[in-house]
């Protein structure tokens, strides 16, 4: 008898805090509920320089116009928020390629956030109130740990799960649901050298 009491008491102390635990779950997802991410790489980089090469300058330029006009499902997406890896000692990239989607949008990039430091990205995206449109620009060489801060699985999204270091024209879509759950993650190829150099 004494040990179907301890049993009940345990299941009774169990479902509040399994409860609990839900409710905090989906406060701290809240950024995500119903959210659209995109992430692209910083466009090309000079041979030896922090910046952007005359065809990083063009791309960054021509994202502007990209995303202005991005539909998702027939149905024009419209950015909340734009995110860079903060400048480094041997890099401006993210930051400049953000630069003209920001202007030409009204956004300010929010590069407050180093590239090892995707976690506290990701946190702070979780943070806000509701989920949003939001497009990060990152250094391909931490996208696995960014993707899978933010739920995906980079295996199924790159070939031998990485981003390729010669690749500038992938775009990441993930979707989620009004529980801040990921329920698409997609690569698509946005535009090319060739369609940059025409």
């Amino acid at each position: 008898m004494r040990l179907k009491l301890v049993f009940c008491a345990l299941i009774a102390l169990g479902i509040p805090a399994a409860i609990f635990a839900q409710s905090a779950q989906g406060e701290n997802a809240s950024g995500l509920k119903n959210a659209v991410i995109l992430i692209i790489r910083h466009a090309e980089k000079t041979d030896d320089g922090r910046g952007l090469s005359p065809l990083g300058i063009k791309r960054a330029k021509a994202y502007a116009d990209y995303f202005k006009n991005f539909t998702i499902d027939g149905r024009a997406l419209k950015l909340d928020a734009i995110f860079a890896s903060k400048d480094g000692r041997n890099s401006h990239r993210p930051l400049l390629t953000a630069e003209p989607t920001a202007e030409a949008l009204g956004l300010k990039v929010n590069d407050r956030f180093k590239n090892n430091h995707f976690n506290e990205l990701v946190d702070e995206i979780k943070s806000k109130p509701r989920g949003e449109n939001i497009l990060i620009v990152w250094h391909h060489g931490n996208m696995v740990g960014l993707l899978r801060a933010l739920g995906a699985d980079p295996k199924t999204l790159f070939p031998k799960g990485r981003w390729p270091g010669h690749v500038y024209d992938w775009l990441i879509e993930l979707r989620y649901d009004e529980n801040g759950r990921l329920i698409e993650s997609k690569r698509i190829k946005s535009f090319g050298d060739r369609e940059l150099k025409e």
